[in-house]
């Protein structure tokens, strides 16, 4: 089947399009973009299906995105993408807006049961019965012309999300629909919330193993990473590689052959950064005790292992019962949370991970059953 594809180049058009989707109950988006030596990604093209036609729109030749701003955030419009986490990461970057309301077919699949964490080829098998032809997602999408391939590749992904969407939606109670939109706005939410700098090395490999002196250098690492990987827009490995931080947190050099053979530094960062760097570690260790961080808490036991098994599988039972993929319901790191606010004895407290109708839904169980742990045989 030949699909209706159509070119939108300019200001002009994009303007006029976006008034025409403004009128529609959704419209399926999706973006093709290059990172490989950047901290933001570039957007090398953006497709729109309507059901009907894929319109593609060219970031290159396009500077006035205020339309597709107006229509990501038109709350009558819904918008459909898939696996979107990087796609809402293009449009932030291209539109300074996101899309509300945001439906994710990944996410409905799960919640219908057809699988997690489904791949966009699977889930078109699945439900449409097509093969993809294998995606040019490793392709230069900035290069002009692009390649009849990754034309026609990009144009079917917008009209095969349409259709995936049109049978997907009737399948879904109006209970389901409304948690695969909750759990939409919940990424949004999270790529809104500017990342601290200041609280990067809480997620900092080992930093557990740290004193709390050792932690402040780290602090300060940390954040002078993201903040320069943001102001060169360049990866933080590029930066400094994540495997350096700890060590320079921990033996905290005060030269520069001593930062050399700090394990995995890359010549190039002694090279640009060294001098910076000591001064930076000198500045931190002298902080004065009153304003190091708080420890940062050690991984669970593994006698906490049990009771991590005993809420998944609470968590498991619970899943079964609405239909929905096993793996939606409570995620590790939130039960490692809950454990962890009252390891060993308890009491236990809910962490804010846990939120909207999981925490409505499973957090008195949760709460009623490590109360109960303590008093198995």
């Amino acid at each position: 089947m030949a699909i209706d594809i159509h070119w939108i180049r300019d200001n002009d058009s994009l303007g006029q399009f976006c008034a025409q989707w403004q009128q529609l109950p959704f419209v399926a988006l999706d973006t093709e973009f290059m990172r490989v030596d950047t901290f933001y990604p570039i957007a090398g093209l953006l497709q729109i299906g309507d059901g009907e036609r894929a319109y593609l729109i060219d970031p290159l030749t396009i500077d006035n995105w205020k339309p597709l701003a107006a229509l990501l955030e038109n709350p009558a419009v819904l918008k459909v993408l898939h696996a979107c986490s990087e796609d809402l990461e293009v449009l932030l970057r291209l539109t300074g807006s996101l899309p509300a309301p945001l439906f994710d077919t990944q996410l409905a699949a799960a919640y219908l049961n057809l699988g997690f964490s489904m791949g966009y080829s699977r889930l078109v098998q699945d439900v449409l019965g097509i093969d993809l032809p294998k995606g040019e997602t490793r392709s230069d999408w900035l290069q002009r012309p692009l390649s009849e391939t990754q034309i026609s590749y990009a144009a079917e992904d917008a009209v095969h999300l349409a259709e995936v969407f049109v049978q997907l939606r009737p399948k879904l109670s109006d209970e389901k629909y409304a948690w695969v939109l909750e759990d939409g706005a919940e990424l949004v939410a999270n790529l809104r919330r500017e990342v601290d700098p200041y609280e990067v090395y809480r997620e900092a490999k080992l930093a557990w193993k740290l004193s709390r002196a050792q932690l402040a250098v780290l602090r300060e690492l940390c954040a002078w990473r993201e903040r320069e990987a943001r102001a060169r827009d360049l990866p933080r490995n590029r930066v400094i590689r994540e495997h350096s931080l700890w060590p320079l947190a921990r033996t905290q050099p005060d030269n520069l052959g001593a930062l050399a053979k700090i394990e995995d530094m890359h010549p190039r960062t002694v090279r640009q950064d060294g001098e910076f760097l000591l001064e930076l570690i000198k500045r931190a260790a002298s902080v004065p005790p009153e304003q190091w961080p708080p420890a940062v808490a050690e991984p669970l036991p593994i006698e906490a292992s049990a009771l991590v098994k005993r809420l998944r599988a609470l968590g498991q039972a619970e899943a079964e019962r609405l239909g929905i993929a096993p793996e939606l319901m409570l995620r590790k790191k939130t039960l490692e949370a809950l454990i962890k606010s009252g390891f060993p004895e308890g009491p236990y407290q809910l962490p804010d991970s846990l939120r909207g109708w999981r925490r409505e839904l499973m957090g008195q169980a949760l709460l009623d059953s490590l109360a109960t742990a303590g008093e198995q045989p």
